[in-house]
């Protein structure tokens, strides 16, 4: 049975979380921290949902341990990459879209929908954490996408920021490893990620969760990752033109001629 009052102080914790990082925005007159913040939204509300289950199952000791491992990875690695006075320029554009007053409403079109979406999404983590199902063949097909969907987007990081700190490559298309069989591979192995959570939560009987990855499948292809990247990319890198027609979008594939 759902239980409606565990997921909801889930909900708490992301929204206090979220009110500490507008408070913070206001200061630095900044928002781009949000993006290291929306992994730790899940972890948050992972934690605090197996808080107020009071089991230590094995199921519940794996989500914890991998939804740790992967915000934690992407926290640190979007911190990095962000690092600096400069606000990203996707909420430049935000910004001067939603003037005056950005200050105020940036509580609820930045920090309030992201933490809103985040825990949404949670509910694969919430299905499995609160299940008391015993541990079967799903549960390990799960972990094994999680692995794999995690060291995908690792390695695709990992090269994409190798690319980036060379001069050379200023104004050039990463078409090197991973990024040779798909122009997203990142946002793959995210979604990989998602899915193996749910089939985790699936094995612990939260069918119920499907709409945690599909949600997070859309938001990767239509909000803002694919698209949303893609949208002005060939004006400012040239080459990539040739890319798309030669490379996968999303799914992994060979080249084609």
């Amino acid at each position: 049975m759902f239980n409606w009052s565990i997921y909801i102080y889930g909900l708490v914790a992301i929204g206090l979380f979220a009110l500490m990082g507008w408070m913070l925005s206001l200061v630095r007159d900044n928002v781009t921290h949000v993006d290291s913040m929306w992994s730790l939204f899940f972890l948050l509300a992972s934690f605090t949902s197996a808080l107020f289950v009071f089991d230590s199952s094995t199921r519940i000791l794996m989500v914890l341990s991998l939804v740790s491992i992967w915000a934690i990875r992407l926290c640190a690695y979007l911190s990095w990459r962000n690092w600096g006075p400069h606000e990203d320029h996707r909420y430049v554009v935000i910004r001067r879209n939603n003037e005056p007053h950005f200050w105020l409403k940036s509580s609820y079109i930045i920090f309030g929908l992201q933490g809103v979406l985040a825990w949404i999404i949670s509910l694969s983590l919430y299905g499995a954490i609160d299940s008391n199902a015993p541990i079967n063949a799903l549960d390990y097909f799960g972990f094994v996408l999680f692995v794999f969907g995690f060291y995908w987007e690792t390695v695709a990081d990992w090269q994409l920021s190798l690319f980036k700190a060379s001069p050379l490559n200023k104004g050039k298309v990463l078409d090197k490893g991973l990024w040779r069989y798909s122009r997203h591979p990142n946002y793959f192995g995210e979604c990989c990620v998602w899915w193996g959570f749910y089939l985790i939560a699936l094995a612990g009987s939260a069918w119920w969760a499907i709409i945690s990855p599909i949600l997070m499948t859309l938001l990767l292809l239509k909000v803002s990752g694919v698209s949303l990247l893609e949208k002005d990319i060939v004006e400012r890198r040239p080459d990539y033109v040739a890319y798309i027609k030669t490379t996968n979008s999303f799914i992994p594939g060979l080249p084609k001629n």
